[in-house]
């Protein structure tokens, strides 16, 4: 795993960084495990755009994730670390003992052969998946679960990892990627380690043409509409603008959106810090 930067023989290439993808072994998706996924260039039902600057791409198929990690106490050996072109980390096929094939998010340092395993008896090596109630105090962790049984939700982006910092009773106090810090119940299952590809957010597409091959459409800014088509529109020249907000007139840089009797309040010990 790593980066490669280009030599400037295009204008395209000049500041291309790209990642080397040595880490993957194959380019070619476990058959069983894919299945079609339609764009809808951002259109709806009656063929209406209702959601901007989303259009063309590659075709892509969608890879089937096991985020539960619910077949437990059966060690699988990791056959291939593969791309992903539908998230930013890299995903592992798993061959269970018993025939069964899955994928998972790969996390940093999963390499082929490995063994891997989720349950009650699984030890803190990564990749494992283990409930909250045992993965021991200060171990980085991902694909967290918020409620059990129901799969992984937090931490699954490229580099991201959580980290468990106590426990008080049913309740597990972990912080988030974000800086965030909140209980969850030790019932819910998480990954050890970090998520791999942790060098993603270093990626320099180089061109536009990049941003077009996964599906958007040049984005415009508000201030250079006019005023019927967004608040920041409008004016003579360059005298647009106004106080930073959405087109919905919902204010930006800074403004709080969450609801403040949102249900899950009442678990979150402190908020991020930025």
């Amino acid at each position: 795993m790593g980066l490669k930067k280009f030599k400037p023989t295009t204008p395209g290439q000049r500041h291309k960084i790209n990642s080397t993808y040595t880490e993957v072994t194959t380019n070619v998706p476990e058959k069983s495990l894919v299945t079609k996924k339609s764009k809808t260039g951002g259109r709806n039902n009656d063929g209406r755009m209702t959601m901007r600057y989303i259009g063309g791409g590659h075709k892509q198929k969608y890879r089937i994730i096991d985020f539960k990690r619910d077949k437990q106490d059966i060690p699988a050996t990791v056959k291939t670390i593969e791309y992903d072109p539908n998230r930013t980390a890299r995903i592992a096929l798993l061959f269970y003992a018993d025939g069964e094939k899955r994928y998972i998010i790969a996390p940093e340092g999963l390499k082929v052969g490995d063994t891997v395993v989720a349950g009650k008896n699984a030890t803190p090596n990564v990749g494992n998946a283990m409930f909250l109630a045992d993965v021991p105090l200060g171990t980085v962790i991902h694909n967290i679960e918020l409620q059990p049984g129901k799969g992984g939700a937090i931490a699954r982006g490229a580099g991201t990892y959580a980290q468990l910092n106590a426990r008080d009773g049913r309740f597990a106090i972990i912080k988030l990627p974000s800086g965030e810090t909140r209980m969850i119940l030790t019932t819910c299952l998480a990954t050890i380690g970090s998520v791999s590809n942790s060098e993603h957010s270093l990626v320099v597409s180089g061109k536009a043409g990049r941003s077009r091959w996964l599906g958007r459409r040049p984005r415009v800014r508000g201030v250079v509409m006019n005023p019927v088509d967004h608040p920041m529109g409008g004016g003579e020249g360059r005298n647009s603008g106004g106080h930073p907000r959405s087109r919905n007139g919902v204010l930006a840089k800074g403004f709080k959106t969450r609801s403040k009797t949102k249900y899950s309040d009442k678990y979150i010990i402190s908020k991020s810090k930025k």
